[in-house]
């Protein structure tokens, strides 16, 4: 088994999972997610349509739009022509809180609200744009003003104290340490992987064996789009990766498994199982932080652009394809300067 049949049964899953989601979308609906196929990723197009199924839903039930339909299957694409901008300015107000048909709350705030609408000025857009609508009222939709979040990341003694708990397994509970003595080398080479080199989680668990090469210190990884480029790492990960392989090489039953990375199932770890590790180590060192897989790529990013200065090596070496992102994330003041900063100001003469 070669590295892109890993891939290829991601967006085979995805695959399936989006077609079982649109099964009960009308027929019209169908000629937009097919035309963005080229510009989207799978698990982009599934976000979509659970986002235009909580709109049509809503229309259906909550609007005097549609009272001669029963579901939204029997929608037809002129119907599109019967919302007018009070219908989006309800529907905004209706994302805030709502009921699913199983019960559960949802509530959305300005980026829950903003993705939703997002989704719908897209379709309206794309039957606009085909002359198949004489109008585009969605596109007038005022977007939910989003406000920055704080940006989390470990600071440099927090690093330190993160790798050393996976190392050591301090500060877990005896259950925990009962797992931890078999998974510790392999904890410690996936932690210090993605703090030394920003991966994603879906490029970390991606990983062959074979596609580490420690002549290069380097390793294959396939990027967001399919593309494959070579990443660079340090010796410090390198010496991480080392142990991993070497203990990995003590399982007869990985010989046919090509995963780099593997679970005590013996199969190919999967991202869900690398963040709750994540969370499980990072709550013991720093409890009031949300850590996650992509904080540590946060962390990376930004020790890199304060030992580099260079915006451009940032966005290259984490594969962002604009780097008016990299700049947003990652040159941003630290918590490191804003603590320096709180004793700057002396309230009090001495």
């Amino acid at each position: 088994m070669k590295k892109q049949d890993y891939y290829n049964e991601q967006r085979t899953k995805l695959t399936a999972r989006l077609r079982e989601v649109l099964y009960d979308f009308p027929d019209f609906a169908l000629d937009f997610f097919t035309g963005i196929e080229n510009k989207t990723s799978a698990l982009t197009r599934i976000n979509y349509a659970y986002d235009l199924r909580t709109f049509f839903n809503w229309a259906l039930t909550e609007t005097n739009l549609f009272r001669d339909k029963k579901s939204m299957f029997e929608l037809e694409v002129k119907d599109l022509e019967k919302f007018h901008s009070t219908h989006f300015e309800r529907y905004m107000s209706y994302l805030t809180s709502y009921e699913k048909k199983d019960g559960e709350i949802v509530t959305n705030g300005e980026r829950g609200k903003a993705r939703k609408i997002a989704a719908v000025r897209s379709f309206f857009k794309y039957y606009f744009r085909r002359e198949m609508i004489s109008v585009d009222l969605a596109s007038k939709i005022e977007m939910p003003k989003l406000h920055d979040k704080p940006i989390i990341r470990f600071e440099d003694d927090e690093v330190y104290k993160f790798l050393g708990t996976v190392e050591s397994g301090y500060g877990l509970s005896g259950h925990e340490k009962g797992f931890h003595k078999h998974t510790k080398i392999r904890d410690t080479a996936i932690m210090t992987l993605l703090l030394g080199t920003g991966l994603r989680v879906s490029e970390c668990v991606g990983l062959n064996v074979e596609d580490i090469d420690f002549k290069i210190n380097g390793m294959k990884i396939t990027r967001k789009g399919g593309n494959q480029v070579i990443l660079y790492f340090s010796d410090e990960v390198k010496v991480a990766l080392f142990y991993w392989i070497e203990e990995r090489a003590k399982n007869p039953q990985l010989v046919n498994e090509p995963a780099l990375f593997v679970s005590l199932q013996n199969k190919r770890i999967t991202t869900r199982a690398v963040q709750k590790l994540v969370k499980k180590y990072a709550t013991i060192v720093a409890p009031l932080k949300h850590i996650t897989p992509h904080k540590l790529r946060s962390t990376y990013g930004t020790r890199l652009y304060q030992a580099t200065q260079d915006i451009y090596i940032v966005a290259d070496v984490l594969g962002h394809r604009d780097v008016n992102t990299t700049k947003k994330h990652y040159a941003a003041m630290s918590d490191k300067i804003r603590r320096e900063a709180s004793n700057a100001v002396s309230l009090r003469a001495e």
